[in-house]
């Protein structure tokens, strides 16, 4: 039985989440046994200082309702301290959610959050910044921001946006010349997308899916240098956080990197939140710093 437990859903996103939601929520969870202290919380800064004070109070659980930046929100808070992670995927993609083999469905997953056991996973970091499926840079920051841009300035839909900036960045054909340091190796790159993902993302019929996530190692892909067509492709498998089906990347793996440019600030994508960050951009594997109530597959250390 769970000795407290804090349920802190993202009400932002404008799916309908309001009392009455969190009233069927909070029903959900006595069936186990618990009683909940739910929050439906209107931004960021909310679900931060929520999870923040949950573990100084020294809750048990917190439940994360969200997407994947949802989860890496509270996350974050929860990363190196004895406070398990719940997660109810109630976001559109739900990467970390599914590589951990979590329920999908609400009421399984709440059933999960209860009667499930704790796993230690890794979590990524960059300056600072956690990340629980990947880190990017280049064009899909890029694209994110100008989509954002024009959803707020010109009131466009998510999809007319993305489409006008894929346009732009397109026409912009950027690339960037980085310098990667990695394994006390130093590698010179011109290129227009470099993805970081907190253990390997695999190939063949699971791409972009992660079968582990207690290797304690970064895996860094670069793309090289493109034409149109090929980055128009990565601006797609962006989009829908599949970049490693793109093909003509360099490998990379270690527990540390640092990528560096001329550049004063880079936008970075963690997990696709994007912000300005000044190089050098210094990852890390913080191996199994993160507890997740999660069932997993191949999650057992040292296997």
């Amino acid at each position: 039985m769970l000795n407290s437990i804090v349920v802190i859903i993202n009400a932002s996103a404008g799916l309908g989440y309001c009392g009455g939601w969190s009233a069927a929520l909070a029903e959900k969870f006595r069936r186990h046994g618990v009683e909940p202290d739910i929050l439906l919380a209107k931004s960021g800064a909310e679900m931060i200082d929520r999870a923040r004070q949950a573990v100084a109070d020294g809750v048990t659980v917190v439940v994360a309702g969200g997407g994947d930046g949802t989860i890496n929100c509270v996350a974050s808070q929860l990363v190196g301290s004895d406070t398990h992670l719940g997660v109810l995927a109630l976001g559109t993609l739900n990467h970390f959610a599914k590589d951990l083999n979590i329920p999908l469905d609400l009421d399984e997953a709440v059933a999960h959050t209860v009667t499930g056991k704790p796993l230690r996973v890794d979590v990524g970091e960059v300056n600072g910044r956690i990340f629980l499926n990947n880190s990017s840079l280049g064009i899909y920051p890029d694209l994110v921001r100008d989509r954002e841009q024009q959803q707020k300035k010109l009131g466009r839909s998510k999809w007319h946006a993305f489409g006008r900036a894929l346009f732009v960045v397109l026409r912009r054909f950027p690339f960037m010349r980085v310098r990667l340091t990695i394994n006390g190796e130093e590698h010179l790159r011109r290129t227009p997308f470099v993805f970081i993902g907190n253990n390997e993302y695999l190939q063949g019929l699971t791409i972009g899916e992660r079968e582990r996530l207690d290797s304690g190692k970064l895996v860094m892909y670069v793309a090289q240098k493109p034409t149109r067509l090929a980055l128009f492709r990565y601006a797609i498998h962006a989009l829908f956080n599949r970049l490693s089906e793109a093909r003509d990347f360099d490998v990379l793996t270690a527990a540390e990197l640092e990528i560096d440019t001329r550049h004063r600030h880079l936008r970075v994508a963690t997990d696709g939140e994007v912000t300005e960050m000044k190089p050098p951009l210094k990852y890390r594997s913080r191996a199994g710093a993160l507890s997740v109530i999660a069932p997993g597959r191949t999650i057992t250390r040292g296997s």
